[in-house]
């Protein structure tokens, strides 16, 4: 047997916590001295000893590990709780990651009000483009909803034009459009849950765009895309102010038909109505925006949020107004997201002047 000194030495644990082990009835001494009242300890024990502490770094309360070890639980049944409960501690540092890198972005948007350059937004028509695409519903335009369902979206995508044969043609762009209610339940190539990450990304990178923590574009704009309920004042957020989230990668139409995509893999002509391929994918011809302020952002997408308020300022400054939901055009996507070059294209129209 072993003192309590000695067993709290191999158990690295301090004898106060082995008394108060005791105290719970957790891990009470093989034999206590009626003389001295001194604890000792078997060799044996260490293997509770060792449940009590991983259940109690895992997070769950001295109470919880006292029902947990009471039932006896096997070794296979503890070692699955304790990845169980791993998994919940790893999604809440993820979480709280997210939470860091929007902090960092709004102080970033605070350090550069009003550093924006006028040289830096160009103000230009934008083609059509031609887009392999998969489509997601995210609850709202808000930074913590976009993100979880755009990443998988463009894996996916590249994991599906890789297996149609289909090498993108040029950049990955995403788009966004409101949606109420039940809108978008049936269309065509719009995944709520996209299974498997394999990874793949735009133009074989290996980080696909769209992993931002905050989206730019204008909430008014989103507003008044979705749809006004009676009172609301410009810029009130309708509903749920769910929106619909467009992953593409451009194409060519000859890539599509080789591959077998139906009806030649076209698409309506411009309309920017998404049609099916029967490879797994929607392809659409995406109309050009007539006017658009764009600007370019280098680096990673979540801390886009100062480029994309900044550009609201110009914007605002130069007698525009927004038209609707920023498009995100992912010029390079490197490994290192330092690198990233990403061009925000926000439709605007000249704003009516303000009445007396």
């Amino acid at each position: 047997m072993f003192s309590i000194g000695d067993f709290a030495q191999y158990g690295r644990v301090s004898a106060r916590m082995l008394r108060h082990y005791d105290a719970l009835g957790l891990l009470c001494p093989a034999r206590t001295d009626p003389a001295t009242g001194y604890r000792f300890y078997e060799a044996a024990q260490l293997a509770r000893l060792n449940r009590i502490i991983a259940l109690k770094d895992l997070g769950f309360s001295l109470q919880q590990v006292g029902a947990i070890l009471a039932e006896e639980v096997s070794v296979p049944e503890l070692r699955g709780m304790l990845r169980l409960r791993r998994a919940e501690l790893e999604a809440t540092l993820t979480a709280a990651g997210e939470r860091l890198a929007q902090v960092e972005a709004r102080l970033r948007s605070i350090e550069s009000e009003g550093h924006m350059s006028a040289d830096d937004v160009v103000v230009k028509p934008t083609g059509t483009v031609l887009l392999a695409e998969l489509s997601g519903i995210a609850a709202s335009y808000g930074p913590e909803d976009i993100g979880p369902v755009i990443q998988p979206l463009y894996a996916e995508l590249c994991a599906r034009l890789d297996a149609a044969g289909i090498t993108p043609a040029g950049p990955g762009l995403a788009y966004y459009e409101a949606v109420g209610a039940g809108d978008y339940e049936h269309a065509p190539g719009a995944y709520e849950h996209v299974p498997g990450d394999h990874g793949g990304t735009p133009r074989g990178h290996a980080d696909a765009p769209g992993g931002h923590a905050d989206v730019p574009g204008s909430g008014a704009a989103a507003a008044a895309a979705a749809g006004k309920e009676p009172g609301d004042e410009p810029g009130d957020e309708p509903g749920h102010g769910a929106v619909v989230v467009h992953a593409g990668l451009t194409v060519t139409a000859e890539a599509l038909a080789r591959a077998g995509a139906r009806g030649g893999g076209t698409g309506a002509p411009a309309t920017g109505t998404p049609t099916a391929t029967g490879l797994g994918f929607d392809v659409v011809a995406l109309p050009g925006l007539e006017c658009a302020a764009t600007v370019v952002h280098r680096g990673p997408m979540s801390r886009i949020l100062p480029t994309a308020q900044n550009l609201a300022h110009w914007i605002d400054a130069n007698g525009y107004r927004s038209a609707g939901y920023a498009r995100e055009l992912y010029l390079e996507c490197p490994p290192d997201q330092e690198k990233w070059v990403t061009e925000i294209q926000e439709p605007v129209v000249r704003a009516a002047p303000e009445t007396p």
